[in-house]
């Protein structure tokens, strides 16, 4: 009996993303759909390269087909991504999504998480840039090994000149600290600050970006107000260590997000130097700093907890050593980061997708 395309298209209708909660063919992620004699091809198009649930749905995609329409049937799936973004990002038009990583108070390892993330993503398959607006102390040229490096710049048609960003390990970035002598500090006043990061966004030839991920500076201050304000942002990821401190200036940067006038989704909670593991003991958590703390946080603001990363030395290293470790191929630290990454993306996914409708 004779495939025809209706056939497999009313059979993927029985296949739900259960982000969405919508079935892929009323999603319009099936696409280039071809059928000779019982080979069935197509392409299933997902909303974000780092989609944790891929393989279930490509298998929820053959056996749909071979249940609803033949068992004989050869399926064969191409999976590709296309990021979406929110309705309202226009001001940008080229970056798709910007999120922001925020800490209540420095020393939580805000940078560590934003490089890692950033590395993850663009591993994955996106295109990622990485703005570092921590002014008082811009971490990133250390961690991707550019403190030396100085950005370049080109003359648009239109006789405006933009910043191009240094591109390394496939994300494209830029620092307050690639335009300040590295041994000198920096006094910078707010509106100077202000003016400084919204440069980094307004006045950079980005390309086009799936994800551009801002490590902002600890606290709740001038440059937060600036970009939430001046920006569509899609999310925010809040960092925390377990520490009380830590959690009740995290408490702080996370309400700000809720504001009025700011009204950032948060996107969620990762908890960084969770436990210790020592490297001849892999199986041993050690919680030296406490236990659970960014968990309720989470669950106090009723937003997703996206995971623990633990206190593990090769994470301080590769990050003095300007590689970040997500993509030393670690393969703990990889599924720990690699999902991190995921869920952020599938947040993403899901807002949008809210938006939208």
């Amino acid at each position: 009996m004779e495939i025809n395309p209706q056939q497999v298209l009313d059979a993927l209708k029985n296949v739900e993303d259960p982000d969405l909660k919508k079935d892929l063919v009323t999603l319009n992620m099936i696409k280039d759909l071809h059928i000779v004699d019982n080979k069935v091809s197509f392409t299933l198009e997902l909303t974000t390269p780092a989609c944790p649930m891929k393989e279930m749905l490509k298998n929820a995609c053959t056996n749909a087909v071979k249940h609803f329409v033949s068992a004989e049937a050869e399926v064969v799936i191409n999976v590709t991504s296309r990021v979406t973004q929110p309705v309202n990002s226009s001001s940008l038009d080229n970056i798709k999504n910007i999120i922001l990583v925020s800490s209540g108070k420095g020393g939580v390892g805000k940078s560590t998480v934003a490089s890692n993330l950033a590395a993850v993503l663009a591993k994955d398959g996106a295109k990622v840039g990485l703005i570092d607006a921590d002014i008082y102390g811009p971490s990133v040229p250390t961690m991707f090994d550019l403190v030396d490096a100085k950005p370049g710049a080109e003359e648009t048609a239109d006789g405006k000149t933009k910043i191009i960003p240094i591109e390394k390990y496939g994300i494209k970035l830029l620092s307050l600290g690639f335009f300040a002598d590295p041994g000198q500090p920096v006094p910078w006043r707010g509106p100077m600050a202000s003016n400084a990061v919204k440069q980094l966004f307004n006045d950079t030839n980005w390309g086009e970006l799936d994800y551009l991920i801002v490590d902002l500076p600890p606290g709740t201050g001038d440059i937060h107000i600036t970009i939430t304000q001046s920006f569509p942002i899609s999310g925010a990821v809040v960092v925390t260590t377990p520490q009380q401190v830590a959690l009740a200036d995290t408490h702080k940067g996370l309400a700000m997000f809720r504001m009025p006038g700011i009204n950032i989704p948060v996107l969620g909670v990762i908890e960084n130097m969770s436990y210790f593991t020592p490297a001849e003991l892999p199986d041993n958590k050690y919680y030296i700093f406490g236990n659970g703390g960014g968990r309720k946080l989470a669950e106090r603001f009723d937003v997703p907890f996206l995971g623990e990363i633990p206190i593990v030395q090769s994470i301080a290293e590769a990050g003095d050593s300007g590689k970040p470790v997500a993509l030393n191929q670690n393969p703990v630290l990889d599924v720990i980061f690699g999902d991190i990454a995921s869920k952020i993306a599938q947040q993403i996914s899901i807002n949008n997708a809210q938006v939208a409708n």
